[in-house]
């Protein structure tokens, strides 16, 4: 599986470029990717509490759409994120896109301190088969609580994307996480962060990472905009797993509803 991480510096509250920027990626990606990964919230930046009401859109909004006609166009996933409005809600979304549409939609559980207020956390983890691989979503923050991926984890996660917003001083914090994550479930993490200048003085990290199911470092990206392809190994996620499971031999399990669709969706709600 080719998967393309597209680290790019955004605009805050400017969906017009962002989307701008997305259509160029997908546009521009090598005929054999399978998957581009984009940072947190890559449609409408991180809106301000005067600019959120204007630009958060529903996931079927003109945005996604146009997102999903141009992956229709190349044959290839993505996962994007945006501002969601949900009736007089908003959440921080990401989604898994194919040209068939929204395979996996996903709305962030732990919210960042400036995001509380603005943004409504999720209520449940979700994973769905995508090219024969149990794929999940986590956003950022969402790392740093190993439980987060530990509930992917119990859902069957095999990979686990995420999008990323994180800034400095932080970037070593999510360097390690996402290691260990990875590590813990014995699953692929592909991590795609933000770079360059935000509002209100932030300075995104970077360093968008792949890790293997051991917690080996695959790829790291430096601080600038960059676009990098890697091909995972699939067979590592069954050698990770030979001598010991760690989702086998846990003997204190999540707890919560779980369930499961027609199209093999599984998802676990927070109680």
């Amino acid at each position: 599986m080719k998967i393309e991480l597209v680290q790019l510096a955004g605009r805050d509250g400017d969906t017009a470029y962002n989307l701008k920027r997305t259509l160029e990626a997908i546009e521009t990606c090598a005929a054999d990717t399978d998957l581009l990964v984009f940072p947190e919230t890559q449609l409408m930046g991180f809106a301000s509490a005067e600019q959120l009401h204007r630009v958060a859109e529903p996931v079927d909004g003109p945005t996604v759409q146009a997102v999903l006609r141009a992956l229709r166009e190349r044959d290839v996933a993505a996962v994007v994120g945006l501002a969601e409005r949900d009736g007089e809600h908003f959440f921080n979304t990401a989604l898994l896109l194919t040209p068939l549409g929204v395979a996996l939609s996903y709305r962030k559980t732990h919210l960042w301190p400036s995001e509380r207020g603005l943004f409504q956390p999720g209520d449940r983890f979700a994973t769905a088969l995508w090219k024969g691989v149990r794929v999940g979503l986590l956003i950022c923050y969402d790392i740093e609580l190993p439980e987060t991926a530990r509930a992917l984890g119990q859902l069957g996660v095999e990979l686990i994307l995420v999008t990323n917003g994180n800034m400095d001083p932080y970037g070593p914090v999510h360097r390690t996480a996402i290691m260990a994550r990875a590590q813990e479930n014995q699953a692929f993490a592909v991590m795609v962060n933000r770079c360059g200048a935000g509002d209100e003085g932030l300075t995104f990290a970077g360093a968008s990472a792949v890790v293997d199911p051991t917690g080996r470092l695959l790829f790291e990206a430096g601080r600038e905009e960059c676009r990098q392809v890697i091909e995972l190994d699939l067979e590592l996620l069954q050698a990770a797993r030979k001598e010991y499971d760690y989702l086998k031999d846990r003997r204190l399990r999540l707890v919560g509803e779980q369930n499961a669709d027609a199209d093999d969706r599984r998802e676990l709600l927070i109680p």
